[in-house]
């Protein structure tokens, strides 16, 4: 336009060039001069603006607000649009199907999926870049994923966690640890150990990595997995939170191993069910935490072994990390151990009785002798049966202890059944006390409960309600104790209040005042027996 403005001005502009332009973009000779017309007015104006100067429909931002308030419902966007303008708050929208053509045209596919139904399905429209590979060990990335999958935990139904590590240049899972309930830092440590140790049974792949990329989780940012990293020299980069493109390959592998491995389990959640009901069949039989976490390494085994990932050219995960030829830094399995325990920060002392460590007596047979040293204790989280004690002098190692009195294997079992049968008890109750109906409604107006109760019912109820209630708020001083016996040596002045009005008064000759007298025989004024 700015080509045709400048001919114009020189007087060169010829139908001939309004034809070739108008061949050039496929449109009609009309609608270039309509162009040149709209350019006059204003020369930044461009051909996909033209339509403010002419009357067409465009999305402005009040109806994006609109299309995100309503989650994309142009028909309501319409009617508020026409509601609006009914208060007159702004001009007439245009008919349905002409917002919907603006909408689309003014709009993306990933403006209109975002404003519908959020980031994440905006995201699904974006295009990413690919990171360079990079050599082995360079990055690792780590995540938690629950698997969709029921699993038998010692009478129980639960969806196991698993946390691993893998290696953004070959695709190779270096370690991973799986747990039956939901994961935390000791998770975070088992996998790591089982991630860079080469021996079995974690080999041949491990070593140390230069950078672990993690995204915001609390269990990898904790103070004892950031001090087993520092410790290792190990940079951790925190990506942000809701960003899974940015650590692709550890999301992939979450993808994969539900499309390639827990879908075919049995228990699988995601399972399409015939008819309306999703739950699955009662009748189904589901594998225990033992064989599930067995045919979970037997699929890392094999995707690490067997399978071939399209972008590393027919090797499996680990041909490729054993053909990078990148020196491997490795470190001992005792010195990966160390690292990987946590240390409370505080100085205890070997004693007669062991170590003292949350309120128990930690023993061990290398501790004869040594009553009196100085310790360190450092442990593995939520592993209460055995810590790991060193000399507070030197910090060197001295050796491990274990709980002094634990209980045997079926008195934990015995505790754990009581604490769920309490637990079930409760929510029981919890679930009875909030078992509350209310009438339907179709008009405003207060809520109408539907429960009834008879007067005997409730009288009842109100009673034992009232016993409890004065149990708890009854004072000590409430009710004031009874007289003494006779023959109780008191105060001369609770006897004063508590003779009888028919017994004679003592006589002033008497220094102790008789049986009922107030002064003990050596004069000191307390009561022989105590007052009641």
């Amino acid at each position: 336009m700015r080509r045709l403005l400048a001919l114009r001005r020189e007087g060169k502009l010829t139908t001939g060039h309004v034809r070739t332009v108008g061949e050039t973009f496929g449109v009609q000779e009309r609608a270039v001069w309509r162009w040149l017309a709209a350019a006059e007015e204003d020369e930044s104006a461009v051909p996909g603006e033209r339509a403010r100067y002419y009357g067409r429909f465009t999305v402005t931002p009040e109806v994006r607000a609109l299309l995100g308030l309503w989650k994309g419902n142009v028909a309501a966007v319409h009617r508020e649009l026409t509601a609006r303008a009914a208060r007159g708050e702004g001009e007439l929208p245009p008919s349905i199907p002409t917002l919907h053509r603006a909408i689309r045209r003014d709009l993306t596919v990933g403006e209109r999926a975002g404003l519908a139904g959020g980031e994440r399905e905006a995201r699904k429209h974006d295009v990413f870049l690919a990171r360079p590979r990079g050599w082995r060990n360079q990055v690792w990335e780590a995540d938690h994923v629950q698997a969709p999958v029921l699993v038998e935990v010692e009478g129980s139904v639960r969806r196991p966690w698993a946390t691993w590590f893998v290696d953004c240049a070959t695709n190779t899972v270096m370690g991973v640890a799986v747990t039956p309930g939901y994961p935390s830092r000791e998770s975070v440590l088992a996998a790591l150990r089982s991630a860079v140790l080469r021996e079995e049974p974690f080999g041949p792949q491990g070593g140390l990595p230069e950078k672990v990329r993690v995204d915001r989780g609390r269990d990898f940012l904790s103070k004892t997995v950031a001090a087993a990293f520092g410790a290792l020299v190990v940079e951790v980069e925190d990506l942000p939170a809701y960003t899974p493109h940015l650590k692709g390959t550890v999301e992939g592998l979450n993808r994969a191993v539900e499309s390639m491995f827990l879908a075919s389990l049995p228990g699988y959640l995601r399972q399409p069910r015939p008819g309306r009901r999703r739950g699955r069949p009662k009748d189904e039989g589901l594998v225990d935490f033992e064989d599930f976490t067995a045919r979970l390494l037997g699929w890392v085994e094999w995707w690490n072994t067997v399978h071939q990932p399209a972008p590393l050219g027919g090797k499996t995960p680990l041909q490729a990390w054993e053909a990078d030829p990148t020196p491997v830094r490795e470190v001992s399995p005792e010195e990966l151990w160390t690292f990987t325990l946590e240390d409370d920060g505080r100085i205890r002392v070997v004693s007669t009785r062991g170590v003292r460590f949350r309120r128990r007596d930690y023993v061990g047979p290398w501790m004869t002798g040594l009553a009196g040293t100085g310790v360190r204790v450092r442990f593995m989280p939520h592993h209460d049966h055995r810590i790991e004690v060193f000399d507070a002098s030197t910090g060197r190692y001295l050796g491990p202890a274990t709980v002094a009195d634990e209980a045997s294997p079926e008195q934990i079992t015995a505790v754990r059944t009581a604490r769920a049968a309490r637990s079930r008890r409760l929510r029981r109750d919890l679930a009875a006390a909030q078992r509350e109906r209310y009438a339907a409604a179709t008009r405003p107006g207060k809520p109408e409960r539907l429960d009834a109760v008879s007067a005997v019912e409730a009288a009842a109820e109100l009673a034992a309600a009232d016993r409890t209630g004065l149990s708890r708020l009854a004072l000590p001083d409430l009710i004031p104790p009874a007289a003494p016996p006779p023959a109780w040596r008191t105060p001369a002045s609770l006897a004063a209040r508590t003779r009888p009005q028919t017994s004679p008064a003592p006589d002033d000759d008497e220094p102790g005042g008789g049986p009922e007298g107030g002064v003990t025989g050596d004069g000191d004024g307390v009561a022989g027996g105590g007052v009641r």
